[in-house]
């Protein structure tokens, strides 16, 4: 069995391991719908993108890795649970149709908005990122928004699935927003934004589509999330379970 990489990130590096490991995950959620999804056509488009998020993770940590020298197969299946930073939102179990076109509105949204911002990046690899990723971004949010709507001003059922899912999901966005000490580095480099730079236009456009779509924005909750810290939820120890075995398994395994 492949042991773990030792990581000891700078906060710059932890910046960017919070955007691939968001990538990644997601990614990973998604994935799981291939041969499942509702339709073929969704089948196909909910594939591709995961494919368009795991290729935006491959170019960020790459990135990321460069300064403790390690590569993006390393980062990506040979760290502990506790050095991933992504947030608790994109590693919860994929649900319903409703439940993953919600979080794919909300995760989409929310890095267009972020992608937007690095596209002016002080660190010229991330901006030339950034510049591909945000096209990616506008699309799935696209997609997830047509489908919110129809969803959501639908049938009794779409509506009820949509309206179960939203109440589930909302409690998790706070944490896309909280700042701590990466983010103040980020942002007085020039390297990113802030975390709560991110808030104000990510909820103007979450409103305006959960307007179209006839769902009300929930009520804010008390409740925390801590991914970006490395604390997860019981979820992240079963989806690294499967993204990893094949490199714990075979360790330096290739075609």
């Amino acid at each position: 069995m492949q042991a773990s990489i030792q990581l000891q990130p700078d906060l710059s590096t932890q910046y960017l391991l919070r955007l691939g490991d968001t990538c990644l995950i997601l990614g990973q959620r998604l994935g799981e719908w291939c041969g499942h999804a509702p339709v073929l056509e969704e089948d196909i488009a909910l594939t591709n993108m995961a494919l368009d998020l795991v290729g935006q993770a491959r170019a960020v940590l790459t990135h990321a890795g460069r300064a403790g020298g390690f590569d993006e197969d390393q980062l990506a299946f040979l760290r502990d649970e506790r050095d991933y930073l992504n947030p608790t939102l994109v590693e919860l179990p994929r649900g319903d149709f409703a439940f993953t076109v919600l979080r794919n509105l909300m995760v989409a949204t929310w890095l267009k908005q972020w992608w937007t911002a690095l596209a002016t990046s002080s660190d010229a690899e991330l901006a030339a990122i950034a510049g591909k990723a945000v096209k990616e971004a506008r699309y799935h949010q696209q997609h997830a928004a047509d489908w919110v709507v129809r969803l959501g001003d639908g049938t009794a059922e779409s509506r009820s699935r949509c309206e179960a899912a939203l109440s589930s999901l909302w409690r998790y966005t706070p944490e896309l927003f909280e700042d701590d000490a990466v983010d103040a580095t980020a942002s007085a480099s020039g390297q990113g934004p802030a975390a709560s730079d991110l808030q104000a236009p990510w909820l103007a456009e979450m409103t305006e589509i959960l307007s179209d779509a006839t769902l009300a924005v929930p009520k804010p909750s008390a409740f925390r999330s801590t991914g970006k810290r490395g604390v997860h939820s019981e979820h992240m120890g079963r989806i690294l379970a499967e993204l990893q075995q094949l490199q714990r398994t075979y360790p330096g395994g290739s075609w």
